[in-house]
């Protein structure tokens, strides 16, 4: 049975503006959905009373006619590696339990100053290191369509609160696809921004240069709305771009006609059948709208995969060493300073978090480095010039998002590769850093959303709004 989720940002908002409904009302009704729905696990910690507060300070603002813009006063959910000061930051692992952060992302303070009611910190995969939101600490989530079905990861707590109506659209990260996955296996939009489009600052880092947070919404309008909130500069973030921020909303309904779509010859292979029938009717449309689709080739895709968990584990080794008991992290007693660090790490991380760090060290490790943490940069430099090469030629890319829908949960977590391998239509983008954005394309047999991926070109979020827009108009009315 398909969920039933609240209004989007944008409707919420009219109804704010209107006086239909209050943001009070609005909240109140969010924390009830939730309550109503804690066996799928999209929350790790719930701030009511705070949520309430900062409602009724929007409703407050209204009557004065101070409107922040549209997000004030919408409840918005983030997830649990984003930092909000006040509330817990577990990165969903035992190894931070009760740690309370004492300050904002950047991210944070954009939904703070436009008036965003926060709700509280969302499920994720121990770290973010997962496709599934098994892998977090304190339980897993469960897909709203199917409560034997995963929601993707590693930000599926976010897009389960999204889709089940516990929040009108929340905030997550994307390392190779935790966005993208979650958003095509749950029914929504996710979209992750060019590397250095939104500030990294307090985000927990797991790759660093990987790592970019965007938002997951029930549709392209809502995804422009909240990305135009979070998009700037951050002189506290030395990943950001020093880049004029366009208005998101301005061209969203000027469709496609006249552009040039271009398809990856190389991401034909393994789908589900329902996936492939998906991705050719959103061809099939985009053509009736007017766009050109031509083929393209990204020869390097084969590497694509071994090179992102490279560099990913490399990096995530490096990141996780301050978690040791002394700097963060909830201390193992010992003996010994090395018995402390042994006792802190191996009783605190998971072992998906475990095997990732020990990958990791191995390919940073002395007579290896070259070997493989070398190489995989040298396989990315070349898989980014493939990007570019392709995108040279067209302005877009539509590829599937993922190769199947849903997997039911436990199917894969005794199999790493295999849920690594799910990762194969997303990492691409990720490690070219450029932005790429899931739209949700019909259902498969069993009822399970499918989702197309969109990819443009370096800091045109603009154009992949108003192509993802186009293609969603295909259900209007």
């Amino acid at each position: 049975m398909a969920p039933a989720p609240g209004p989007t940002v944008a409707a919420l908002g009219r109804a704010l503006g209107d006086g239909r409904t209050t943001s009070v009302a609005a909240t109140r009704a969010c924390l009830a959905q939730a309550a109503a729905t804690t066996a799928l696990g999209a929350f790790l910690h719930l701030d009511a009373e705070g949520a309430l507060a900062q409602a009724e300070a929007a409703d407050q603002r209204r009557r004065r006619s101070e409107a922040r813009g549209p997000l004030d006063g919408v409840p918005l959910a983030l997830k649990d590696n984003l930092a909000v000061a006040g509330l817990p930051l577990t990165c969903g692992s035992r190894l931070l339990d009760g740690y309370v952060v004492p300050y904002d992302a950047t991210v944070t303070a954009a939904l703070r100053q436009g008036g965003a009611v926060l709700l509280g910190k969302t499920s994720l995969d121990e770290f973010g290191m997962g496709s599934s939101t098994e892998r977090c600490a304190f339980g897993p989530a469960r897909n709203p369509w199917a409560e034997d079905r995963v929601p993707g990861g590693s930000s599926g707590g976010s897009a389960v609160a999204v889709a089940c109506g516990a929040a009108a659209a929340a905030l997550g990260s994307d390392t190779g696809g935790s966005l993208r996955q979650p958003a095509a296996f749950c029914g929504l939009v996710g979209l992750k921004p060019t590397y250095g489009r939104v500030s990294r600052y307090g985000l927990v880092a797991l790759a660093s240069s990987l790592d970019q947070v965007g938002p997951l919404t029930h549709d392209v309008t809502d995804a422009a709305l909240v990305l135009q909130a979070i998009a700037g500069f951050d002189e506290r973030d030395s990943t950001s771009a020093a880049r004029e921020v366009p208005d998101y909303l301005a061209e969203l309904e000027t469709g496609v006609e006249g552009l040039r779509l271009g398809v990856p010859r190389e991401y034909r292979g393994a789908l589900d059948p329902a996936v492939q029938a998906a991705v050719a009717d959103a061809l099939d449309r985009y053509r009736q709208l007017g766009a050109e689709v031509v083929e393209v080739s990204l020869p390097h895709t084969a590497y694509a995969v071994a090179c992102y968990y490279v560099l990913c584990t490399a990096e995530a080794s490096s990141n996780l060493a301050r978690y040791d008991g002394v700097r963060y992290g909830r201390r193992g007693d010992a003996p010994t300073l090395a018995g402390m660090y042994r006792a802190t790490r191996s009783r605190g991380f998971g072992a998906e978090v475990k095997r990732r760090i020990l990958l990791g060290t191995f390919a940073l490790s002395a007579g290896y480095y070259d070997a493989y943490y070398q190489t995989a940069q040298r396989v990315r430099t070349l898989i980014a010039d493939d990007f570019a090469r392709a995108l040279s030629d067209v302005d877009l890319l539509l590829t599937p998002t993922t190769p199947t829908t849903a997997f039911r949960l436990g199917e894969k977590t005794v199999d790493p590769l295999a849920m690594y391998l799910g990762d194969v239509f997303t990492v691409g983008a990720s490690l070219a850093g450029l932005p790429a954005l899931s739209l949700p394309w019909g259902r498969d047999a069993d009822g399970l959303p499918i989702g197309v991926q969109l990819i443009a070109g370096a800091w045109q979020e603009a154009l992949l709004l108003r192509a993802a827009r186009a293609g969603e108009r295909r259900g209007d009315g």
